[in-house]
């Protein structure tokens, strides 16, 4: 199949290559002795770097200051990003900002845009995005408790929310609330916008994970909302459309998620690949020698390829069919680059033995953070439930014009 990669494009992904190699892999050691937030500073050299190579936000159209790619381009820059963990900071299309972006050029008004967009895209701002909550099931994203009322030109919003990705330090949150409890089921929530250190939008806590709590964009947490109290103005789309602007952004945003587990698993690959030959389990004996590892590289490399043309598949009939023509196609990937994910970066740490579990190589950190992504964007068995009903509807229905034609 013909994905249309163009030679220029090859170019400019080839820039991305070298520069996350040259320049974002020296800064892993201080990430992990140090924090985010330590580096930030360097990090902000960086990314004036990318902004000087005219390589900024990737993700976004031209007219606002973006590369202009399409999905599948997108896709490979992904892969390419995720090889460090700070790739997708340095070149300003990281999340929740991405996705909030997209939603800001998409249905924000211009005042919205004027205030929030535009300082986002110049990478003078963060943001977070606030859905998730811990007395509700993810699984099911309508059943949430948050609510936000009318009161006069306000909104005046209770809740409890977490996994607030990037609280700290953002300057704003989109927060999902019910507005219409008597509406139907995905017309009851709207998106609000609230900025950080409105009275009563408090930090609970940044929530530890596998041990990590994190800092600084590199973060996630738990917040509360107390009558907090925003203008009616800050509503994001229509009032009752919260869930069709989210399923707006899930789909491309699957497409990356799984471009960027891509990434990490290349990189795995390549530390388990050079740490094999590099590593002697006896004098002039190679780890690379021994069978089972010989196994573990032919299988990583097996699945890394299978699941990028799969990818590149399913972003390939969004580009030319749209969202909903590849919803099976983005199910499938969903689970199955999760859990070849997760394969291929146990497989590099098995290789590395002790040295694995360290934080002197970055799989440790790979481990910890992407075991999520079995589970955020909806957890592998309600996407394989998803994927099997639409294999399924195909089946009965060509089944019942087969009957129809006999």
């Amino acid at each position: 199949m013909d994905f249309g990669i163009s030679e220029a494009f090859e170019a400019t992904l080839a820039r991305v290559r070298t520069f996350v190699k040259t320049e974002l892999y020296p800064l892993e050691a201080a990430y992990q002795a140090r924090g985010f937030r330590a580096l930030e500073p360097v990090l902000a050299e960086k990314r004036a770097q990318v902004k000087a190579m005219g390589l900024w936000l990737p993700q976004i159209e031209k007219e606002h200051g973006g590369l202009g790619l399409s999905l599948m381009e997108h896709g490979l820059v992904c892969a390419e990003l995720a090889k460090s963990p700070f790739g997708f900071y340095a070149f300003n299309c990281q999340a929740p900002d991405s996705g909030n972006m997209e939603i800001l050029i998409k249905y924000g008004t211009k005042e919205q845009q004027e205030r929030w967009l535009k300082p986002l895209l110049a990478g003078e701002t963060r943001s977070c995005f606030s859905m998730t909550e811990p007395e509700f099931p993810g699984s099911n994203p309508a059943w949430m408790g948050t609510t936000a009322e009318k009161d006069g030109s306000d909104y005046i919003i209770n809740g409890h929310k977490w996994f607030t990705t990037s609280y700290e330090g953002a300057a704003f949150a989109i927060v999902m609330a019910i507005t219409d409890p008597g509406a139907p089921k995905y017309m009851r929530a709207s998106q609000i916008i609230v900025p950080v250190g409105t009275p009563g939008f408090e930090l609970v806590e940044n929530i530890s994970c596998m041990g990590h709590r994190g800092d600084a964009w590199d973060s996630h947490a738990e917040v509360r909302y107390t009558n907090v109290r925003v203008p009616q103005a800050n509503l994001l789309g229509p009032e009752g459309a919260g869930f069709v602007i989210a399923q707006d952004r899930l789909g491309p945003g699957r497409i990356h998620h799984c471009m960027r587990w891509l990434g990490i698993s290349e990189r795995a690959f390549d530390l388990m690949c050079t740490y094999a030959l590099a590593r002697e389990v006896a004098p002039d004996r190679p780890l690379a020698g021994m069978e089972f590892v010989q196994g573990w590289i032919a299988e990583s490399r097996a699945e890394i390829n299978a699941a990028k043309l799969a990818v590149l598949h399913a972003a390939w009939v969004i580009d030319t069919q749209g969202a909903k023509a590849a919803r099976e196609e983005i199910s499938l990937i969903k689970f199955s680059v999760a859990k070849i994910l997760h394969s291929v970066v146990d497989r590099a740490i098995q290789a590395h033995g002790g040295l694995g579990i360290t934080d002197r190589t970055p799989l440790a950190s790979f481990y910890r953070n992407e075991r999520a992504g079995r589970i955020y964007d909806g957890p592998d068995e309600v996407h394989k439930i998803s994927a099997a009903k639409q294999i399924l509807k195909r089946y009965q229905e060509e089944a019942a014009a087969a009957m129809v034609n006999a």
